[in-house]
């Protein structure tokens, strides 16, 4: 007897029952477990990220195709991946969001397959990609080919690196080879609940014989101070979301485009603060971030990597809609001196800003590079070297603002004249010389020191004449390396009338493949 062809209405019912139960996931017992650990479920995860209504998933139905070690029994709906597209404040989005429910977010092959292409799609399409990152590492079971998969990711990880901006939030374990995806991307938040390292205390106990905890080797805290391997650290898995949807809000699609102008911040009046924030007192430090918000519009600045190299400052602002990226010596933390990860935080700063056509301000107040033998011999040479490197290639917009100490070595890598600054801005607080006063005092007239019926009081004379001869800007500008001194209340009009001079700014550099920055 001939069966009969199933009706369409069947076929729709049987659609939305496969739907029904891959859109379940690893099932409520397994959310339930996700929910008591404070995080939310993938799909949770990707409803709160995305504008309502608006994710389309692709690649539901996919299905592992592993058969050894008792796979060919095991049903891990959308293999543990779910993968789509949707809007983020209004512009679109590739996500890719593991399942911990499903197999404890295990990445087979068709799991890593999915977010590889996903990624390939975001690149193609011009959009940013949002990685979130939940597993407990390779699916064992499938051997070779899930190692083929994270081949496959970091490949295009990589294809996409300065094409779309690529951000990953590590909302839970991500050990082994799962660590380099998120690496390979431009920013990394992390949460609370996450760990991540290459290997776990277990294998360094057995290895080495160190004893630490998960959360000490891998937490948050530790990337952020210790590493500097994230820029944003999330109390839970909604602030990371929420992070990452300011942090979109001001990168552009991609490589082609202007980040987002927001109009209505047009007011360039002088802000007599900032006349207030350099002390007096030179050998006094102050928070270089104070100045940075009363220059952007609504004092909103989104800074990363807060807590690692705290010497120098980093982040995103708004000059009258404009984005910019803010480059600062800190000089409430070891004088803003520039250290190995402080040049190193810098640098990669730099060059992403390039990448997506994003203005650069900087704020200088630099001793100099960190003097010691740990530095020298740990390669502040070619650390420094690439702050050197990142600066000469831009060809953005650069904006220069001499706050005080710009001294040696350390005034040329915070984007001198000499490096291609398009404009060079200086308070009158600003200090332009090869070192500090008291040090040259003590080479140029160590003669006249030494002879001297009373050398400290000859001292003094001589360190305020040198001050007064070279410890200003004037020099500067009257060699044509400052365009201008000016109040520091007049710096947010100074800024705003360079970004609208520079906003067509073209400049051409010799054909090649890339550069070779320094190791």
């Amino acid at each position: 007897m001939t069966s009969q062809p199933k009706t369409m209405a069947e076929r729709i019912a049987e659609l939305r029952e496969r739907r029904a139960k891959v859109e379940a996931g690893g099932g409520q017992e397994r959310h339930d477990k996700q929910h008591e650990q404070g995080k939310l479920t993938a799909r949770e995860r990707i409803d709160f990220l995305m504008d309502p209504g608006t994710f389309e998933e692709i690649g539901l139905m996919a299905e592992h195709r592993t058969t050894m070690f008792g796979m060919d029994k095991a049903t891990l709906p959308a293999d543990g991946c779910i993968t789509g597209t949707g809007a983020v404040l209004g512009r679109n989005v590739h996500v890719a969001a593991q399942d911990f429910s499903v197999a404890g977010g295990s990445a087979g092959e068709m799991h890593l397959t999915k977010m590889a292409s996903t990624c390939h799609e975001a690149m193609i399409s011009g959009t940013p990609f949002v990685c979130i990152n939940d597993s407990g590492g390779a699916r064992v079971q499938e051997g070779v080919d899930s190692l083929t998969g994270y081949g496959k990711v970091f490949y295009q990880n990589v294809n996409a690196s300065g094409v779309v901006p690529q951000v990953t939030i590590v909302a839970g374990p991500t050990a082994g080879g799962a660590v380099y995806s998120p690496a390979l991307t431009d920013f990394i938040i992390q949460t609370r609940a996450a760990r991540m390292f290459i290997t776990g205390p277990d294998v360094i106990r057995s290895v080495t014989g160190e004893v630490i905890s998960a959360e000490a080797l891998g937490g948050p805290d530790a990337h952020m101070a210790a590493s500097g391997v994230i820029d944003f650290i999330a109390e839970s898995d909604e602030e990371a979301l929420l992070i990452c949807k300011k942090l979109l809000s001001f990168l552009p699609s991609n490589n082609s485009e202007e980040a987002p102008w927001v109009e209505g911040n047009d007011d360039v009046e002088p802000n007599e603060y900032l006349n207030t924030v350099v002390p007096d007192d030179p050998r006094k430090g102050f928070d270089v971030r104070d100045a940075i918000r009363a220059i952007v519009d609504l004092g909103d600045f989104l800074e990363l990597k807060e807590g690692f190299a705290k010497n120098i400052v980093i982040g995103f602002g708004r000059i009258t809609g404009v984005v910019v990226g803010f480059i600062a010596n800190q000089p409430s933390h070891l004088s803003g001196v520039l250290d190995i990860n402080a040049s190193d935080k810098g640098a990669r700063f730099i060059r992403f800003c390039n990448a997506f056509n994003i203005p650069l301000v900087t704020m200088v107040d630099v001793p100099g590079f960190l003097p010691g033998s740990s530095q020298e011999h740990a390669g502040i040479i070619r650390h420094g070297a690439k702050m050197l490197f990142a600066y000469s290639a831009a060809t953005v917009p650069k904006i220069t603002i001499e706050m005080r100490k710009a001294y040696g070595g350390g005034y040329i890598a915070m984007c001198s004249r000499e490096l291609g600054a398009d404009r060079v801005f200086a308070w009158p607080t600003a200090e332009i010389a090869v070192m500090g006063a008291e040090g040259a005092a003590n080479i140029v007239f160590r003669r006249e020191i030494s002879g001297a019926d009373d050398p400290e009081a000859k001292r003094t004379e001589l360190v305020n004449l040198y001050r007064d001869a070279f410890s200003n800007p004037y020099v500067a500008a009257s060699r044509g390396q400052v365009d201008a001194v000016i109040e520091p209340a007049e710096t947010r009009l100074y800024i705003a009338r360079a970004l609208d001079v520079l906003g067509g700014k073209r400049e051409l550099r010799p054909a090649k493949k890339h550069g070779l920055i320094p190791l």
